[in-house]
């Protein structure tokens, strides 16, 4: 391997994605145990190599040189091996975070900073926040001289940093912090990328509070590697085309609506136009169910129906780069429409109520019903969406305007 990726679980990697944007050279992911992760150092059979969890201070130690960051900070993400056979670390993640706060206008200085989590990223992320003129820095840990229950003592924080896996794919839809908690908060960084809005950030935005998540630094800090990598041959100006594009293509586009106003039809538009996966919830829920909905409302109701929806959206939204259609129904609890935000521009397609199809739909037995439940889901829809489309003309045009709209304002 020439250049490439080291660490325990790399499953779910976007850095081969970004590096071979980048400086086109073959970028290799290399899952390696402790004792392989000793050996790779020890044969220095490579040229330049990413280092993530769990052996930034593995790296640390092994290399022959630290750059000034590096050393201060005490772990090291880069590694080159120079020509002589010796090996220089770095840390990129210290400018990887910098610019993302920076371009995400997130600002420390004279803030008192909470950073949750106590390992390499965490070190990192202080030692930026230092340099960026935080006020005070306290770091919070499940084991630390300040732990998650004395938060309370800390509620005067105006920034706050997530440097632990909570909230992570697969395991998404937790928060480390309630964010209720401090009422002078101005601004959250996640530096987890997937989801793109982890539960924290889904609170942050909520409560009206700037925030970004880890998918630009993860992206400034590969840039700044490959800099490294190729002796200035790569120019860390790709950073921002190499994210925006990265960011379109993980996003998830959800359709929400009214039964019968054309979600199905103009995902598959999309699907086919886009080259994208497309998830029906509806059709997810028959085939777990093993039945059509109409059976299912017949024999079981509809408590059991939105069961099985739930867990049909749930598993819909932690996917990432598809196209989600979902039941009318879907998006009026809370954990569903987490669920769609979480990786999701959302789209609500509004249809005239005499053009909805009722064929085979428990709920639209009417005109009559169907104008109650409009009555009802209408606000919910429009509150939740990024964008209200209207498919009157043809699928074909709905499905454009969506697409139009998402290749325009998704990575920004």
């Amino acid at each position: 391997m020439e250049y490439g990726l080291i660490g325990a679980k790399l499953g779910h990697s976007f850095s081969k994605r970004i590096h071979e944007s980048m400086w086109c050279g073959a970028y290799a992911l290399l899952e390696l145990d402790e004792a392989q992760a000793a050996a790779f150092f020890r044969e220095r059979d490579f040229r330049g190599v990413n280092v993530t969890i769990p052996y930034k201070r593995l790296a640390a130690s092994v290399c022959d040189r630290l750059d000034p960051v590096a050393a201060r900070i005490g772990g090291v993400n880069t590694v080159v091996r120079e020509r002589d056979g010796s090996l220089s670390g770095y840390n990129t993640d210290y400018f990887g975070f910098r610019a993302a706060m920076e371009r995400a206008g997130l600002a420390a200085a004279g803030k008192k900073a909470l950073v949750l989590g106590s390992g390499g990223t965490s070190a990192t992320v202080r030692a930026a926040l230092a340099d960026m003129g935080a006020r005070e820095i306290v770091t919070v840990s499940r084991r630390g001289p300040v732990r998650y229950g004395d938060l309370a003592a800390h509620a005067d924080a105006q920034l706050i940093v997530n440097t632990t896996p909570v909230g992570m794919y697969p395991d998404t839809g937790i928060s480390p912090v309630d964010l209720s908690v401090f009422p002078g908060l101005q601004c959250v960084m996640d530096v987890i990328y997937n989801p793109l809005r982890t539960a924290l950030l889904l609170s942050a935005q909520d409560l009206g509070v700037p925030c970004a998540n880890g998918l630009y630094m993860l992206v400034a800090q590969a840039a700044r590697a490959a800099r490294l990598f190729t002796g200035g041959g790569a120019d860390e100006s790709l950073a921002e085309p190499v994210y925006r594009k990265l960011a379109r293509d993980v996003s998830n586009i959800v359709l929400i609506g009214m039964p019968g106003c054309g979600k199905t039809s103009v995902g598959r538009a999309l699907s086919l136009s886009l080259g994208r996966p497309l998830i029906d919830t509806d059709t997810e829920v028959e085939r777990v169910a093993g039945r059509t909905i109409a059976e299912i409302f017949e024999k079981d109701g509809e408590p059991a129906f939105r069961r099985l929806e739930a867990a049909a959206v749930a598993q819909a939204g932690r996917q990432s780069g598809v196209v989600i259609a979902t039941g009318g129904g879907a998006p009026l609890s809370a954990e569903n429409q987490a669920c769609l935000r979480q990786n999701g521009r959302i789209y609500c397609i509004e249809r005239d109520l005499s053009a909805l199809s009722r064929e085979g739909r428990p709920l639209s037995t009417d005109a009559r019903a169907l104008a109650v439940m409009y009555a009802a889901r209408a606000p919910v829809y429009r509150t939740l969406c990024d964008r209200q489309v209207r498919n009157a003309r043809s699928i074909a045009a709905c499905a454009a305007e969506i697409e139009e709209d998402f290749c325009e304002n998704t990575g920004d």
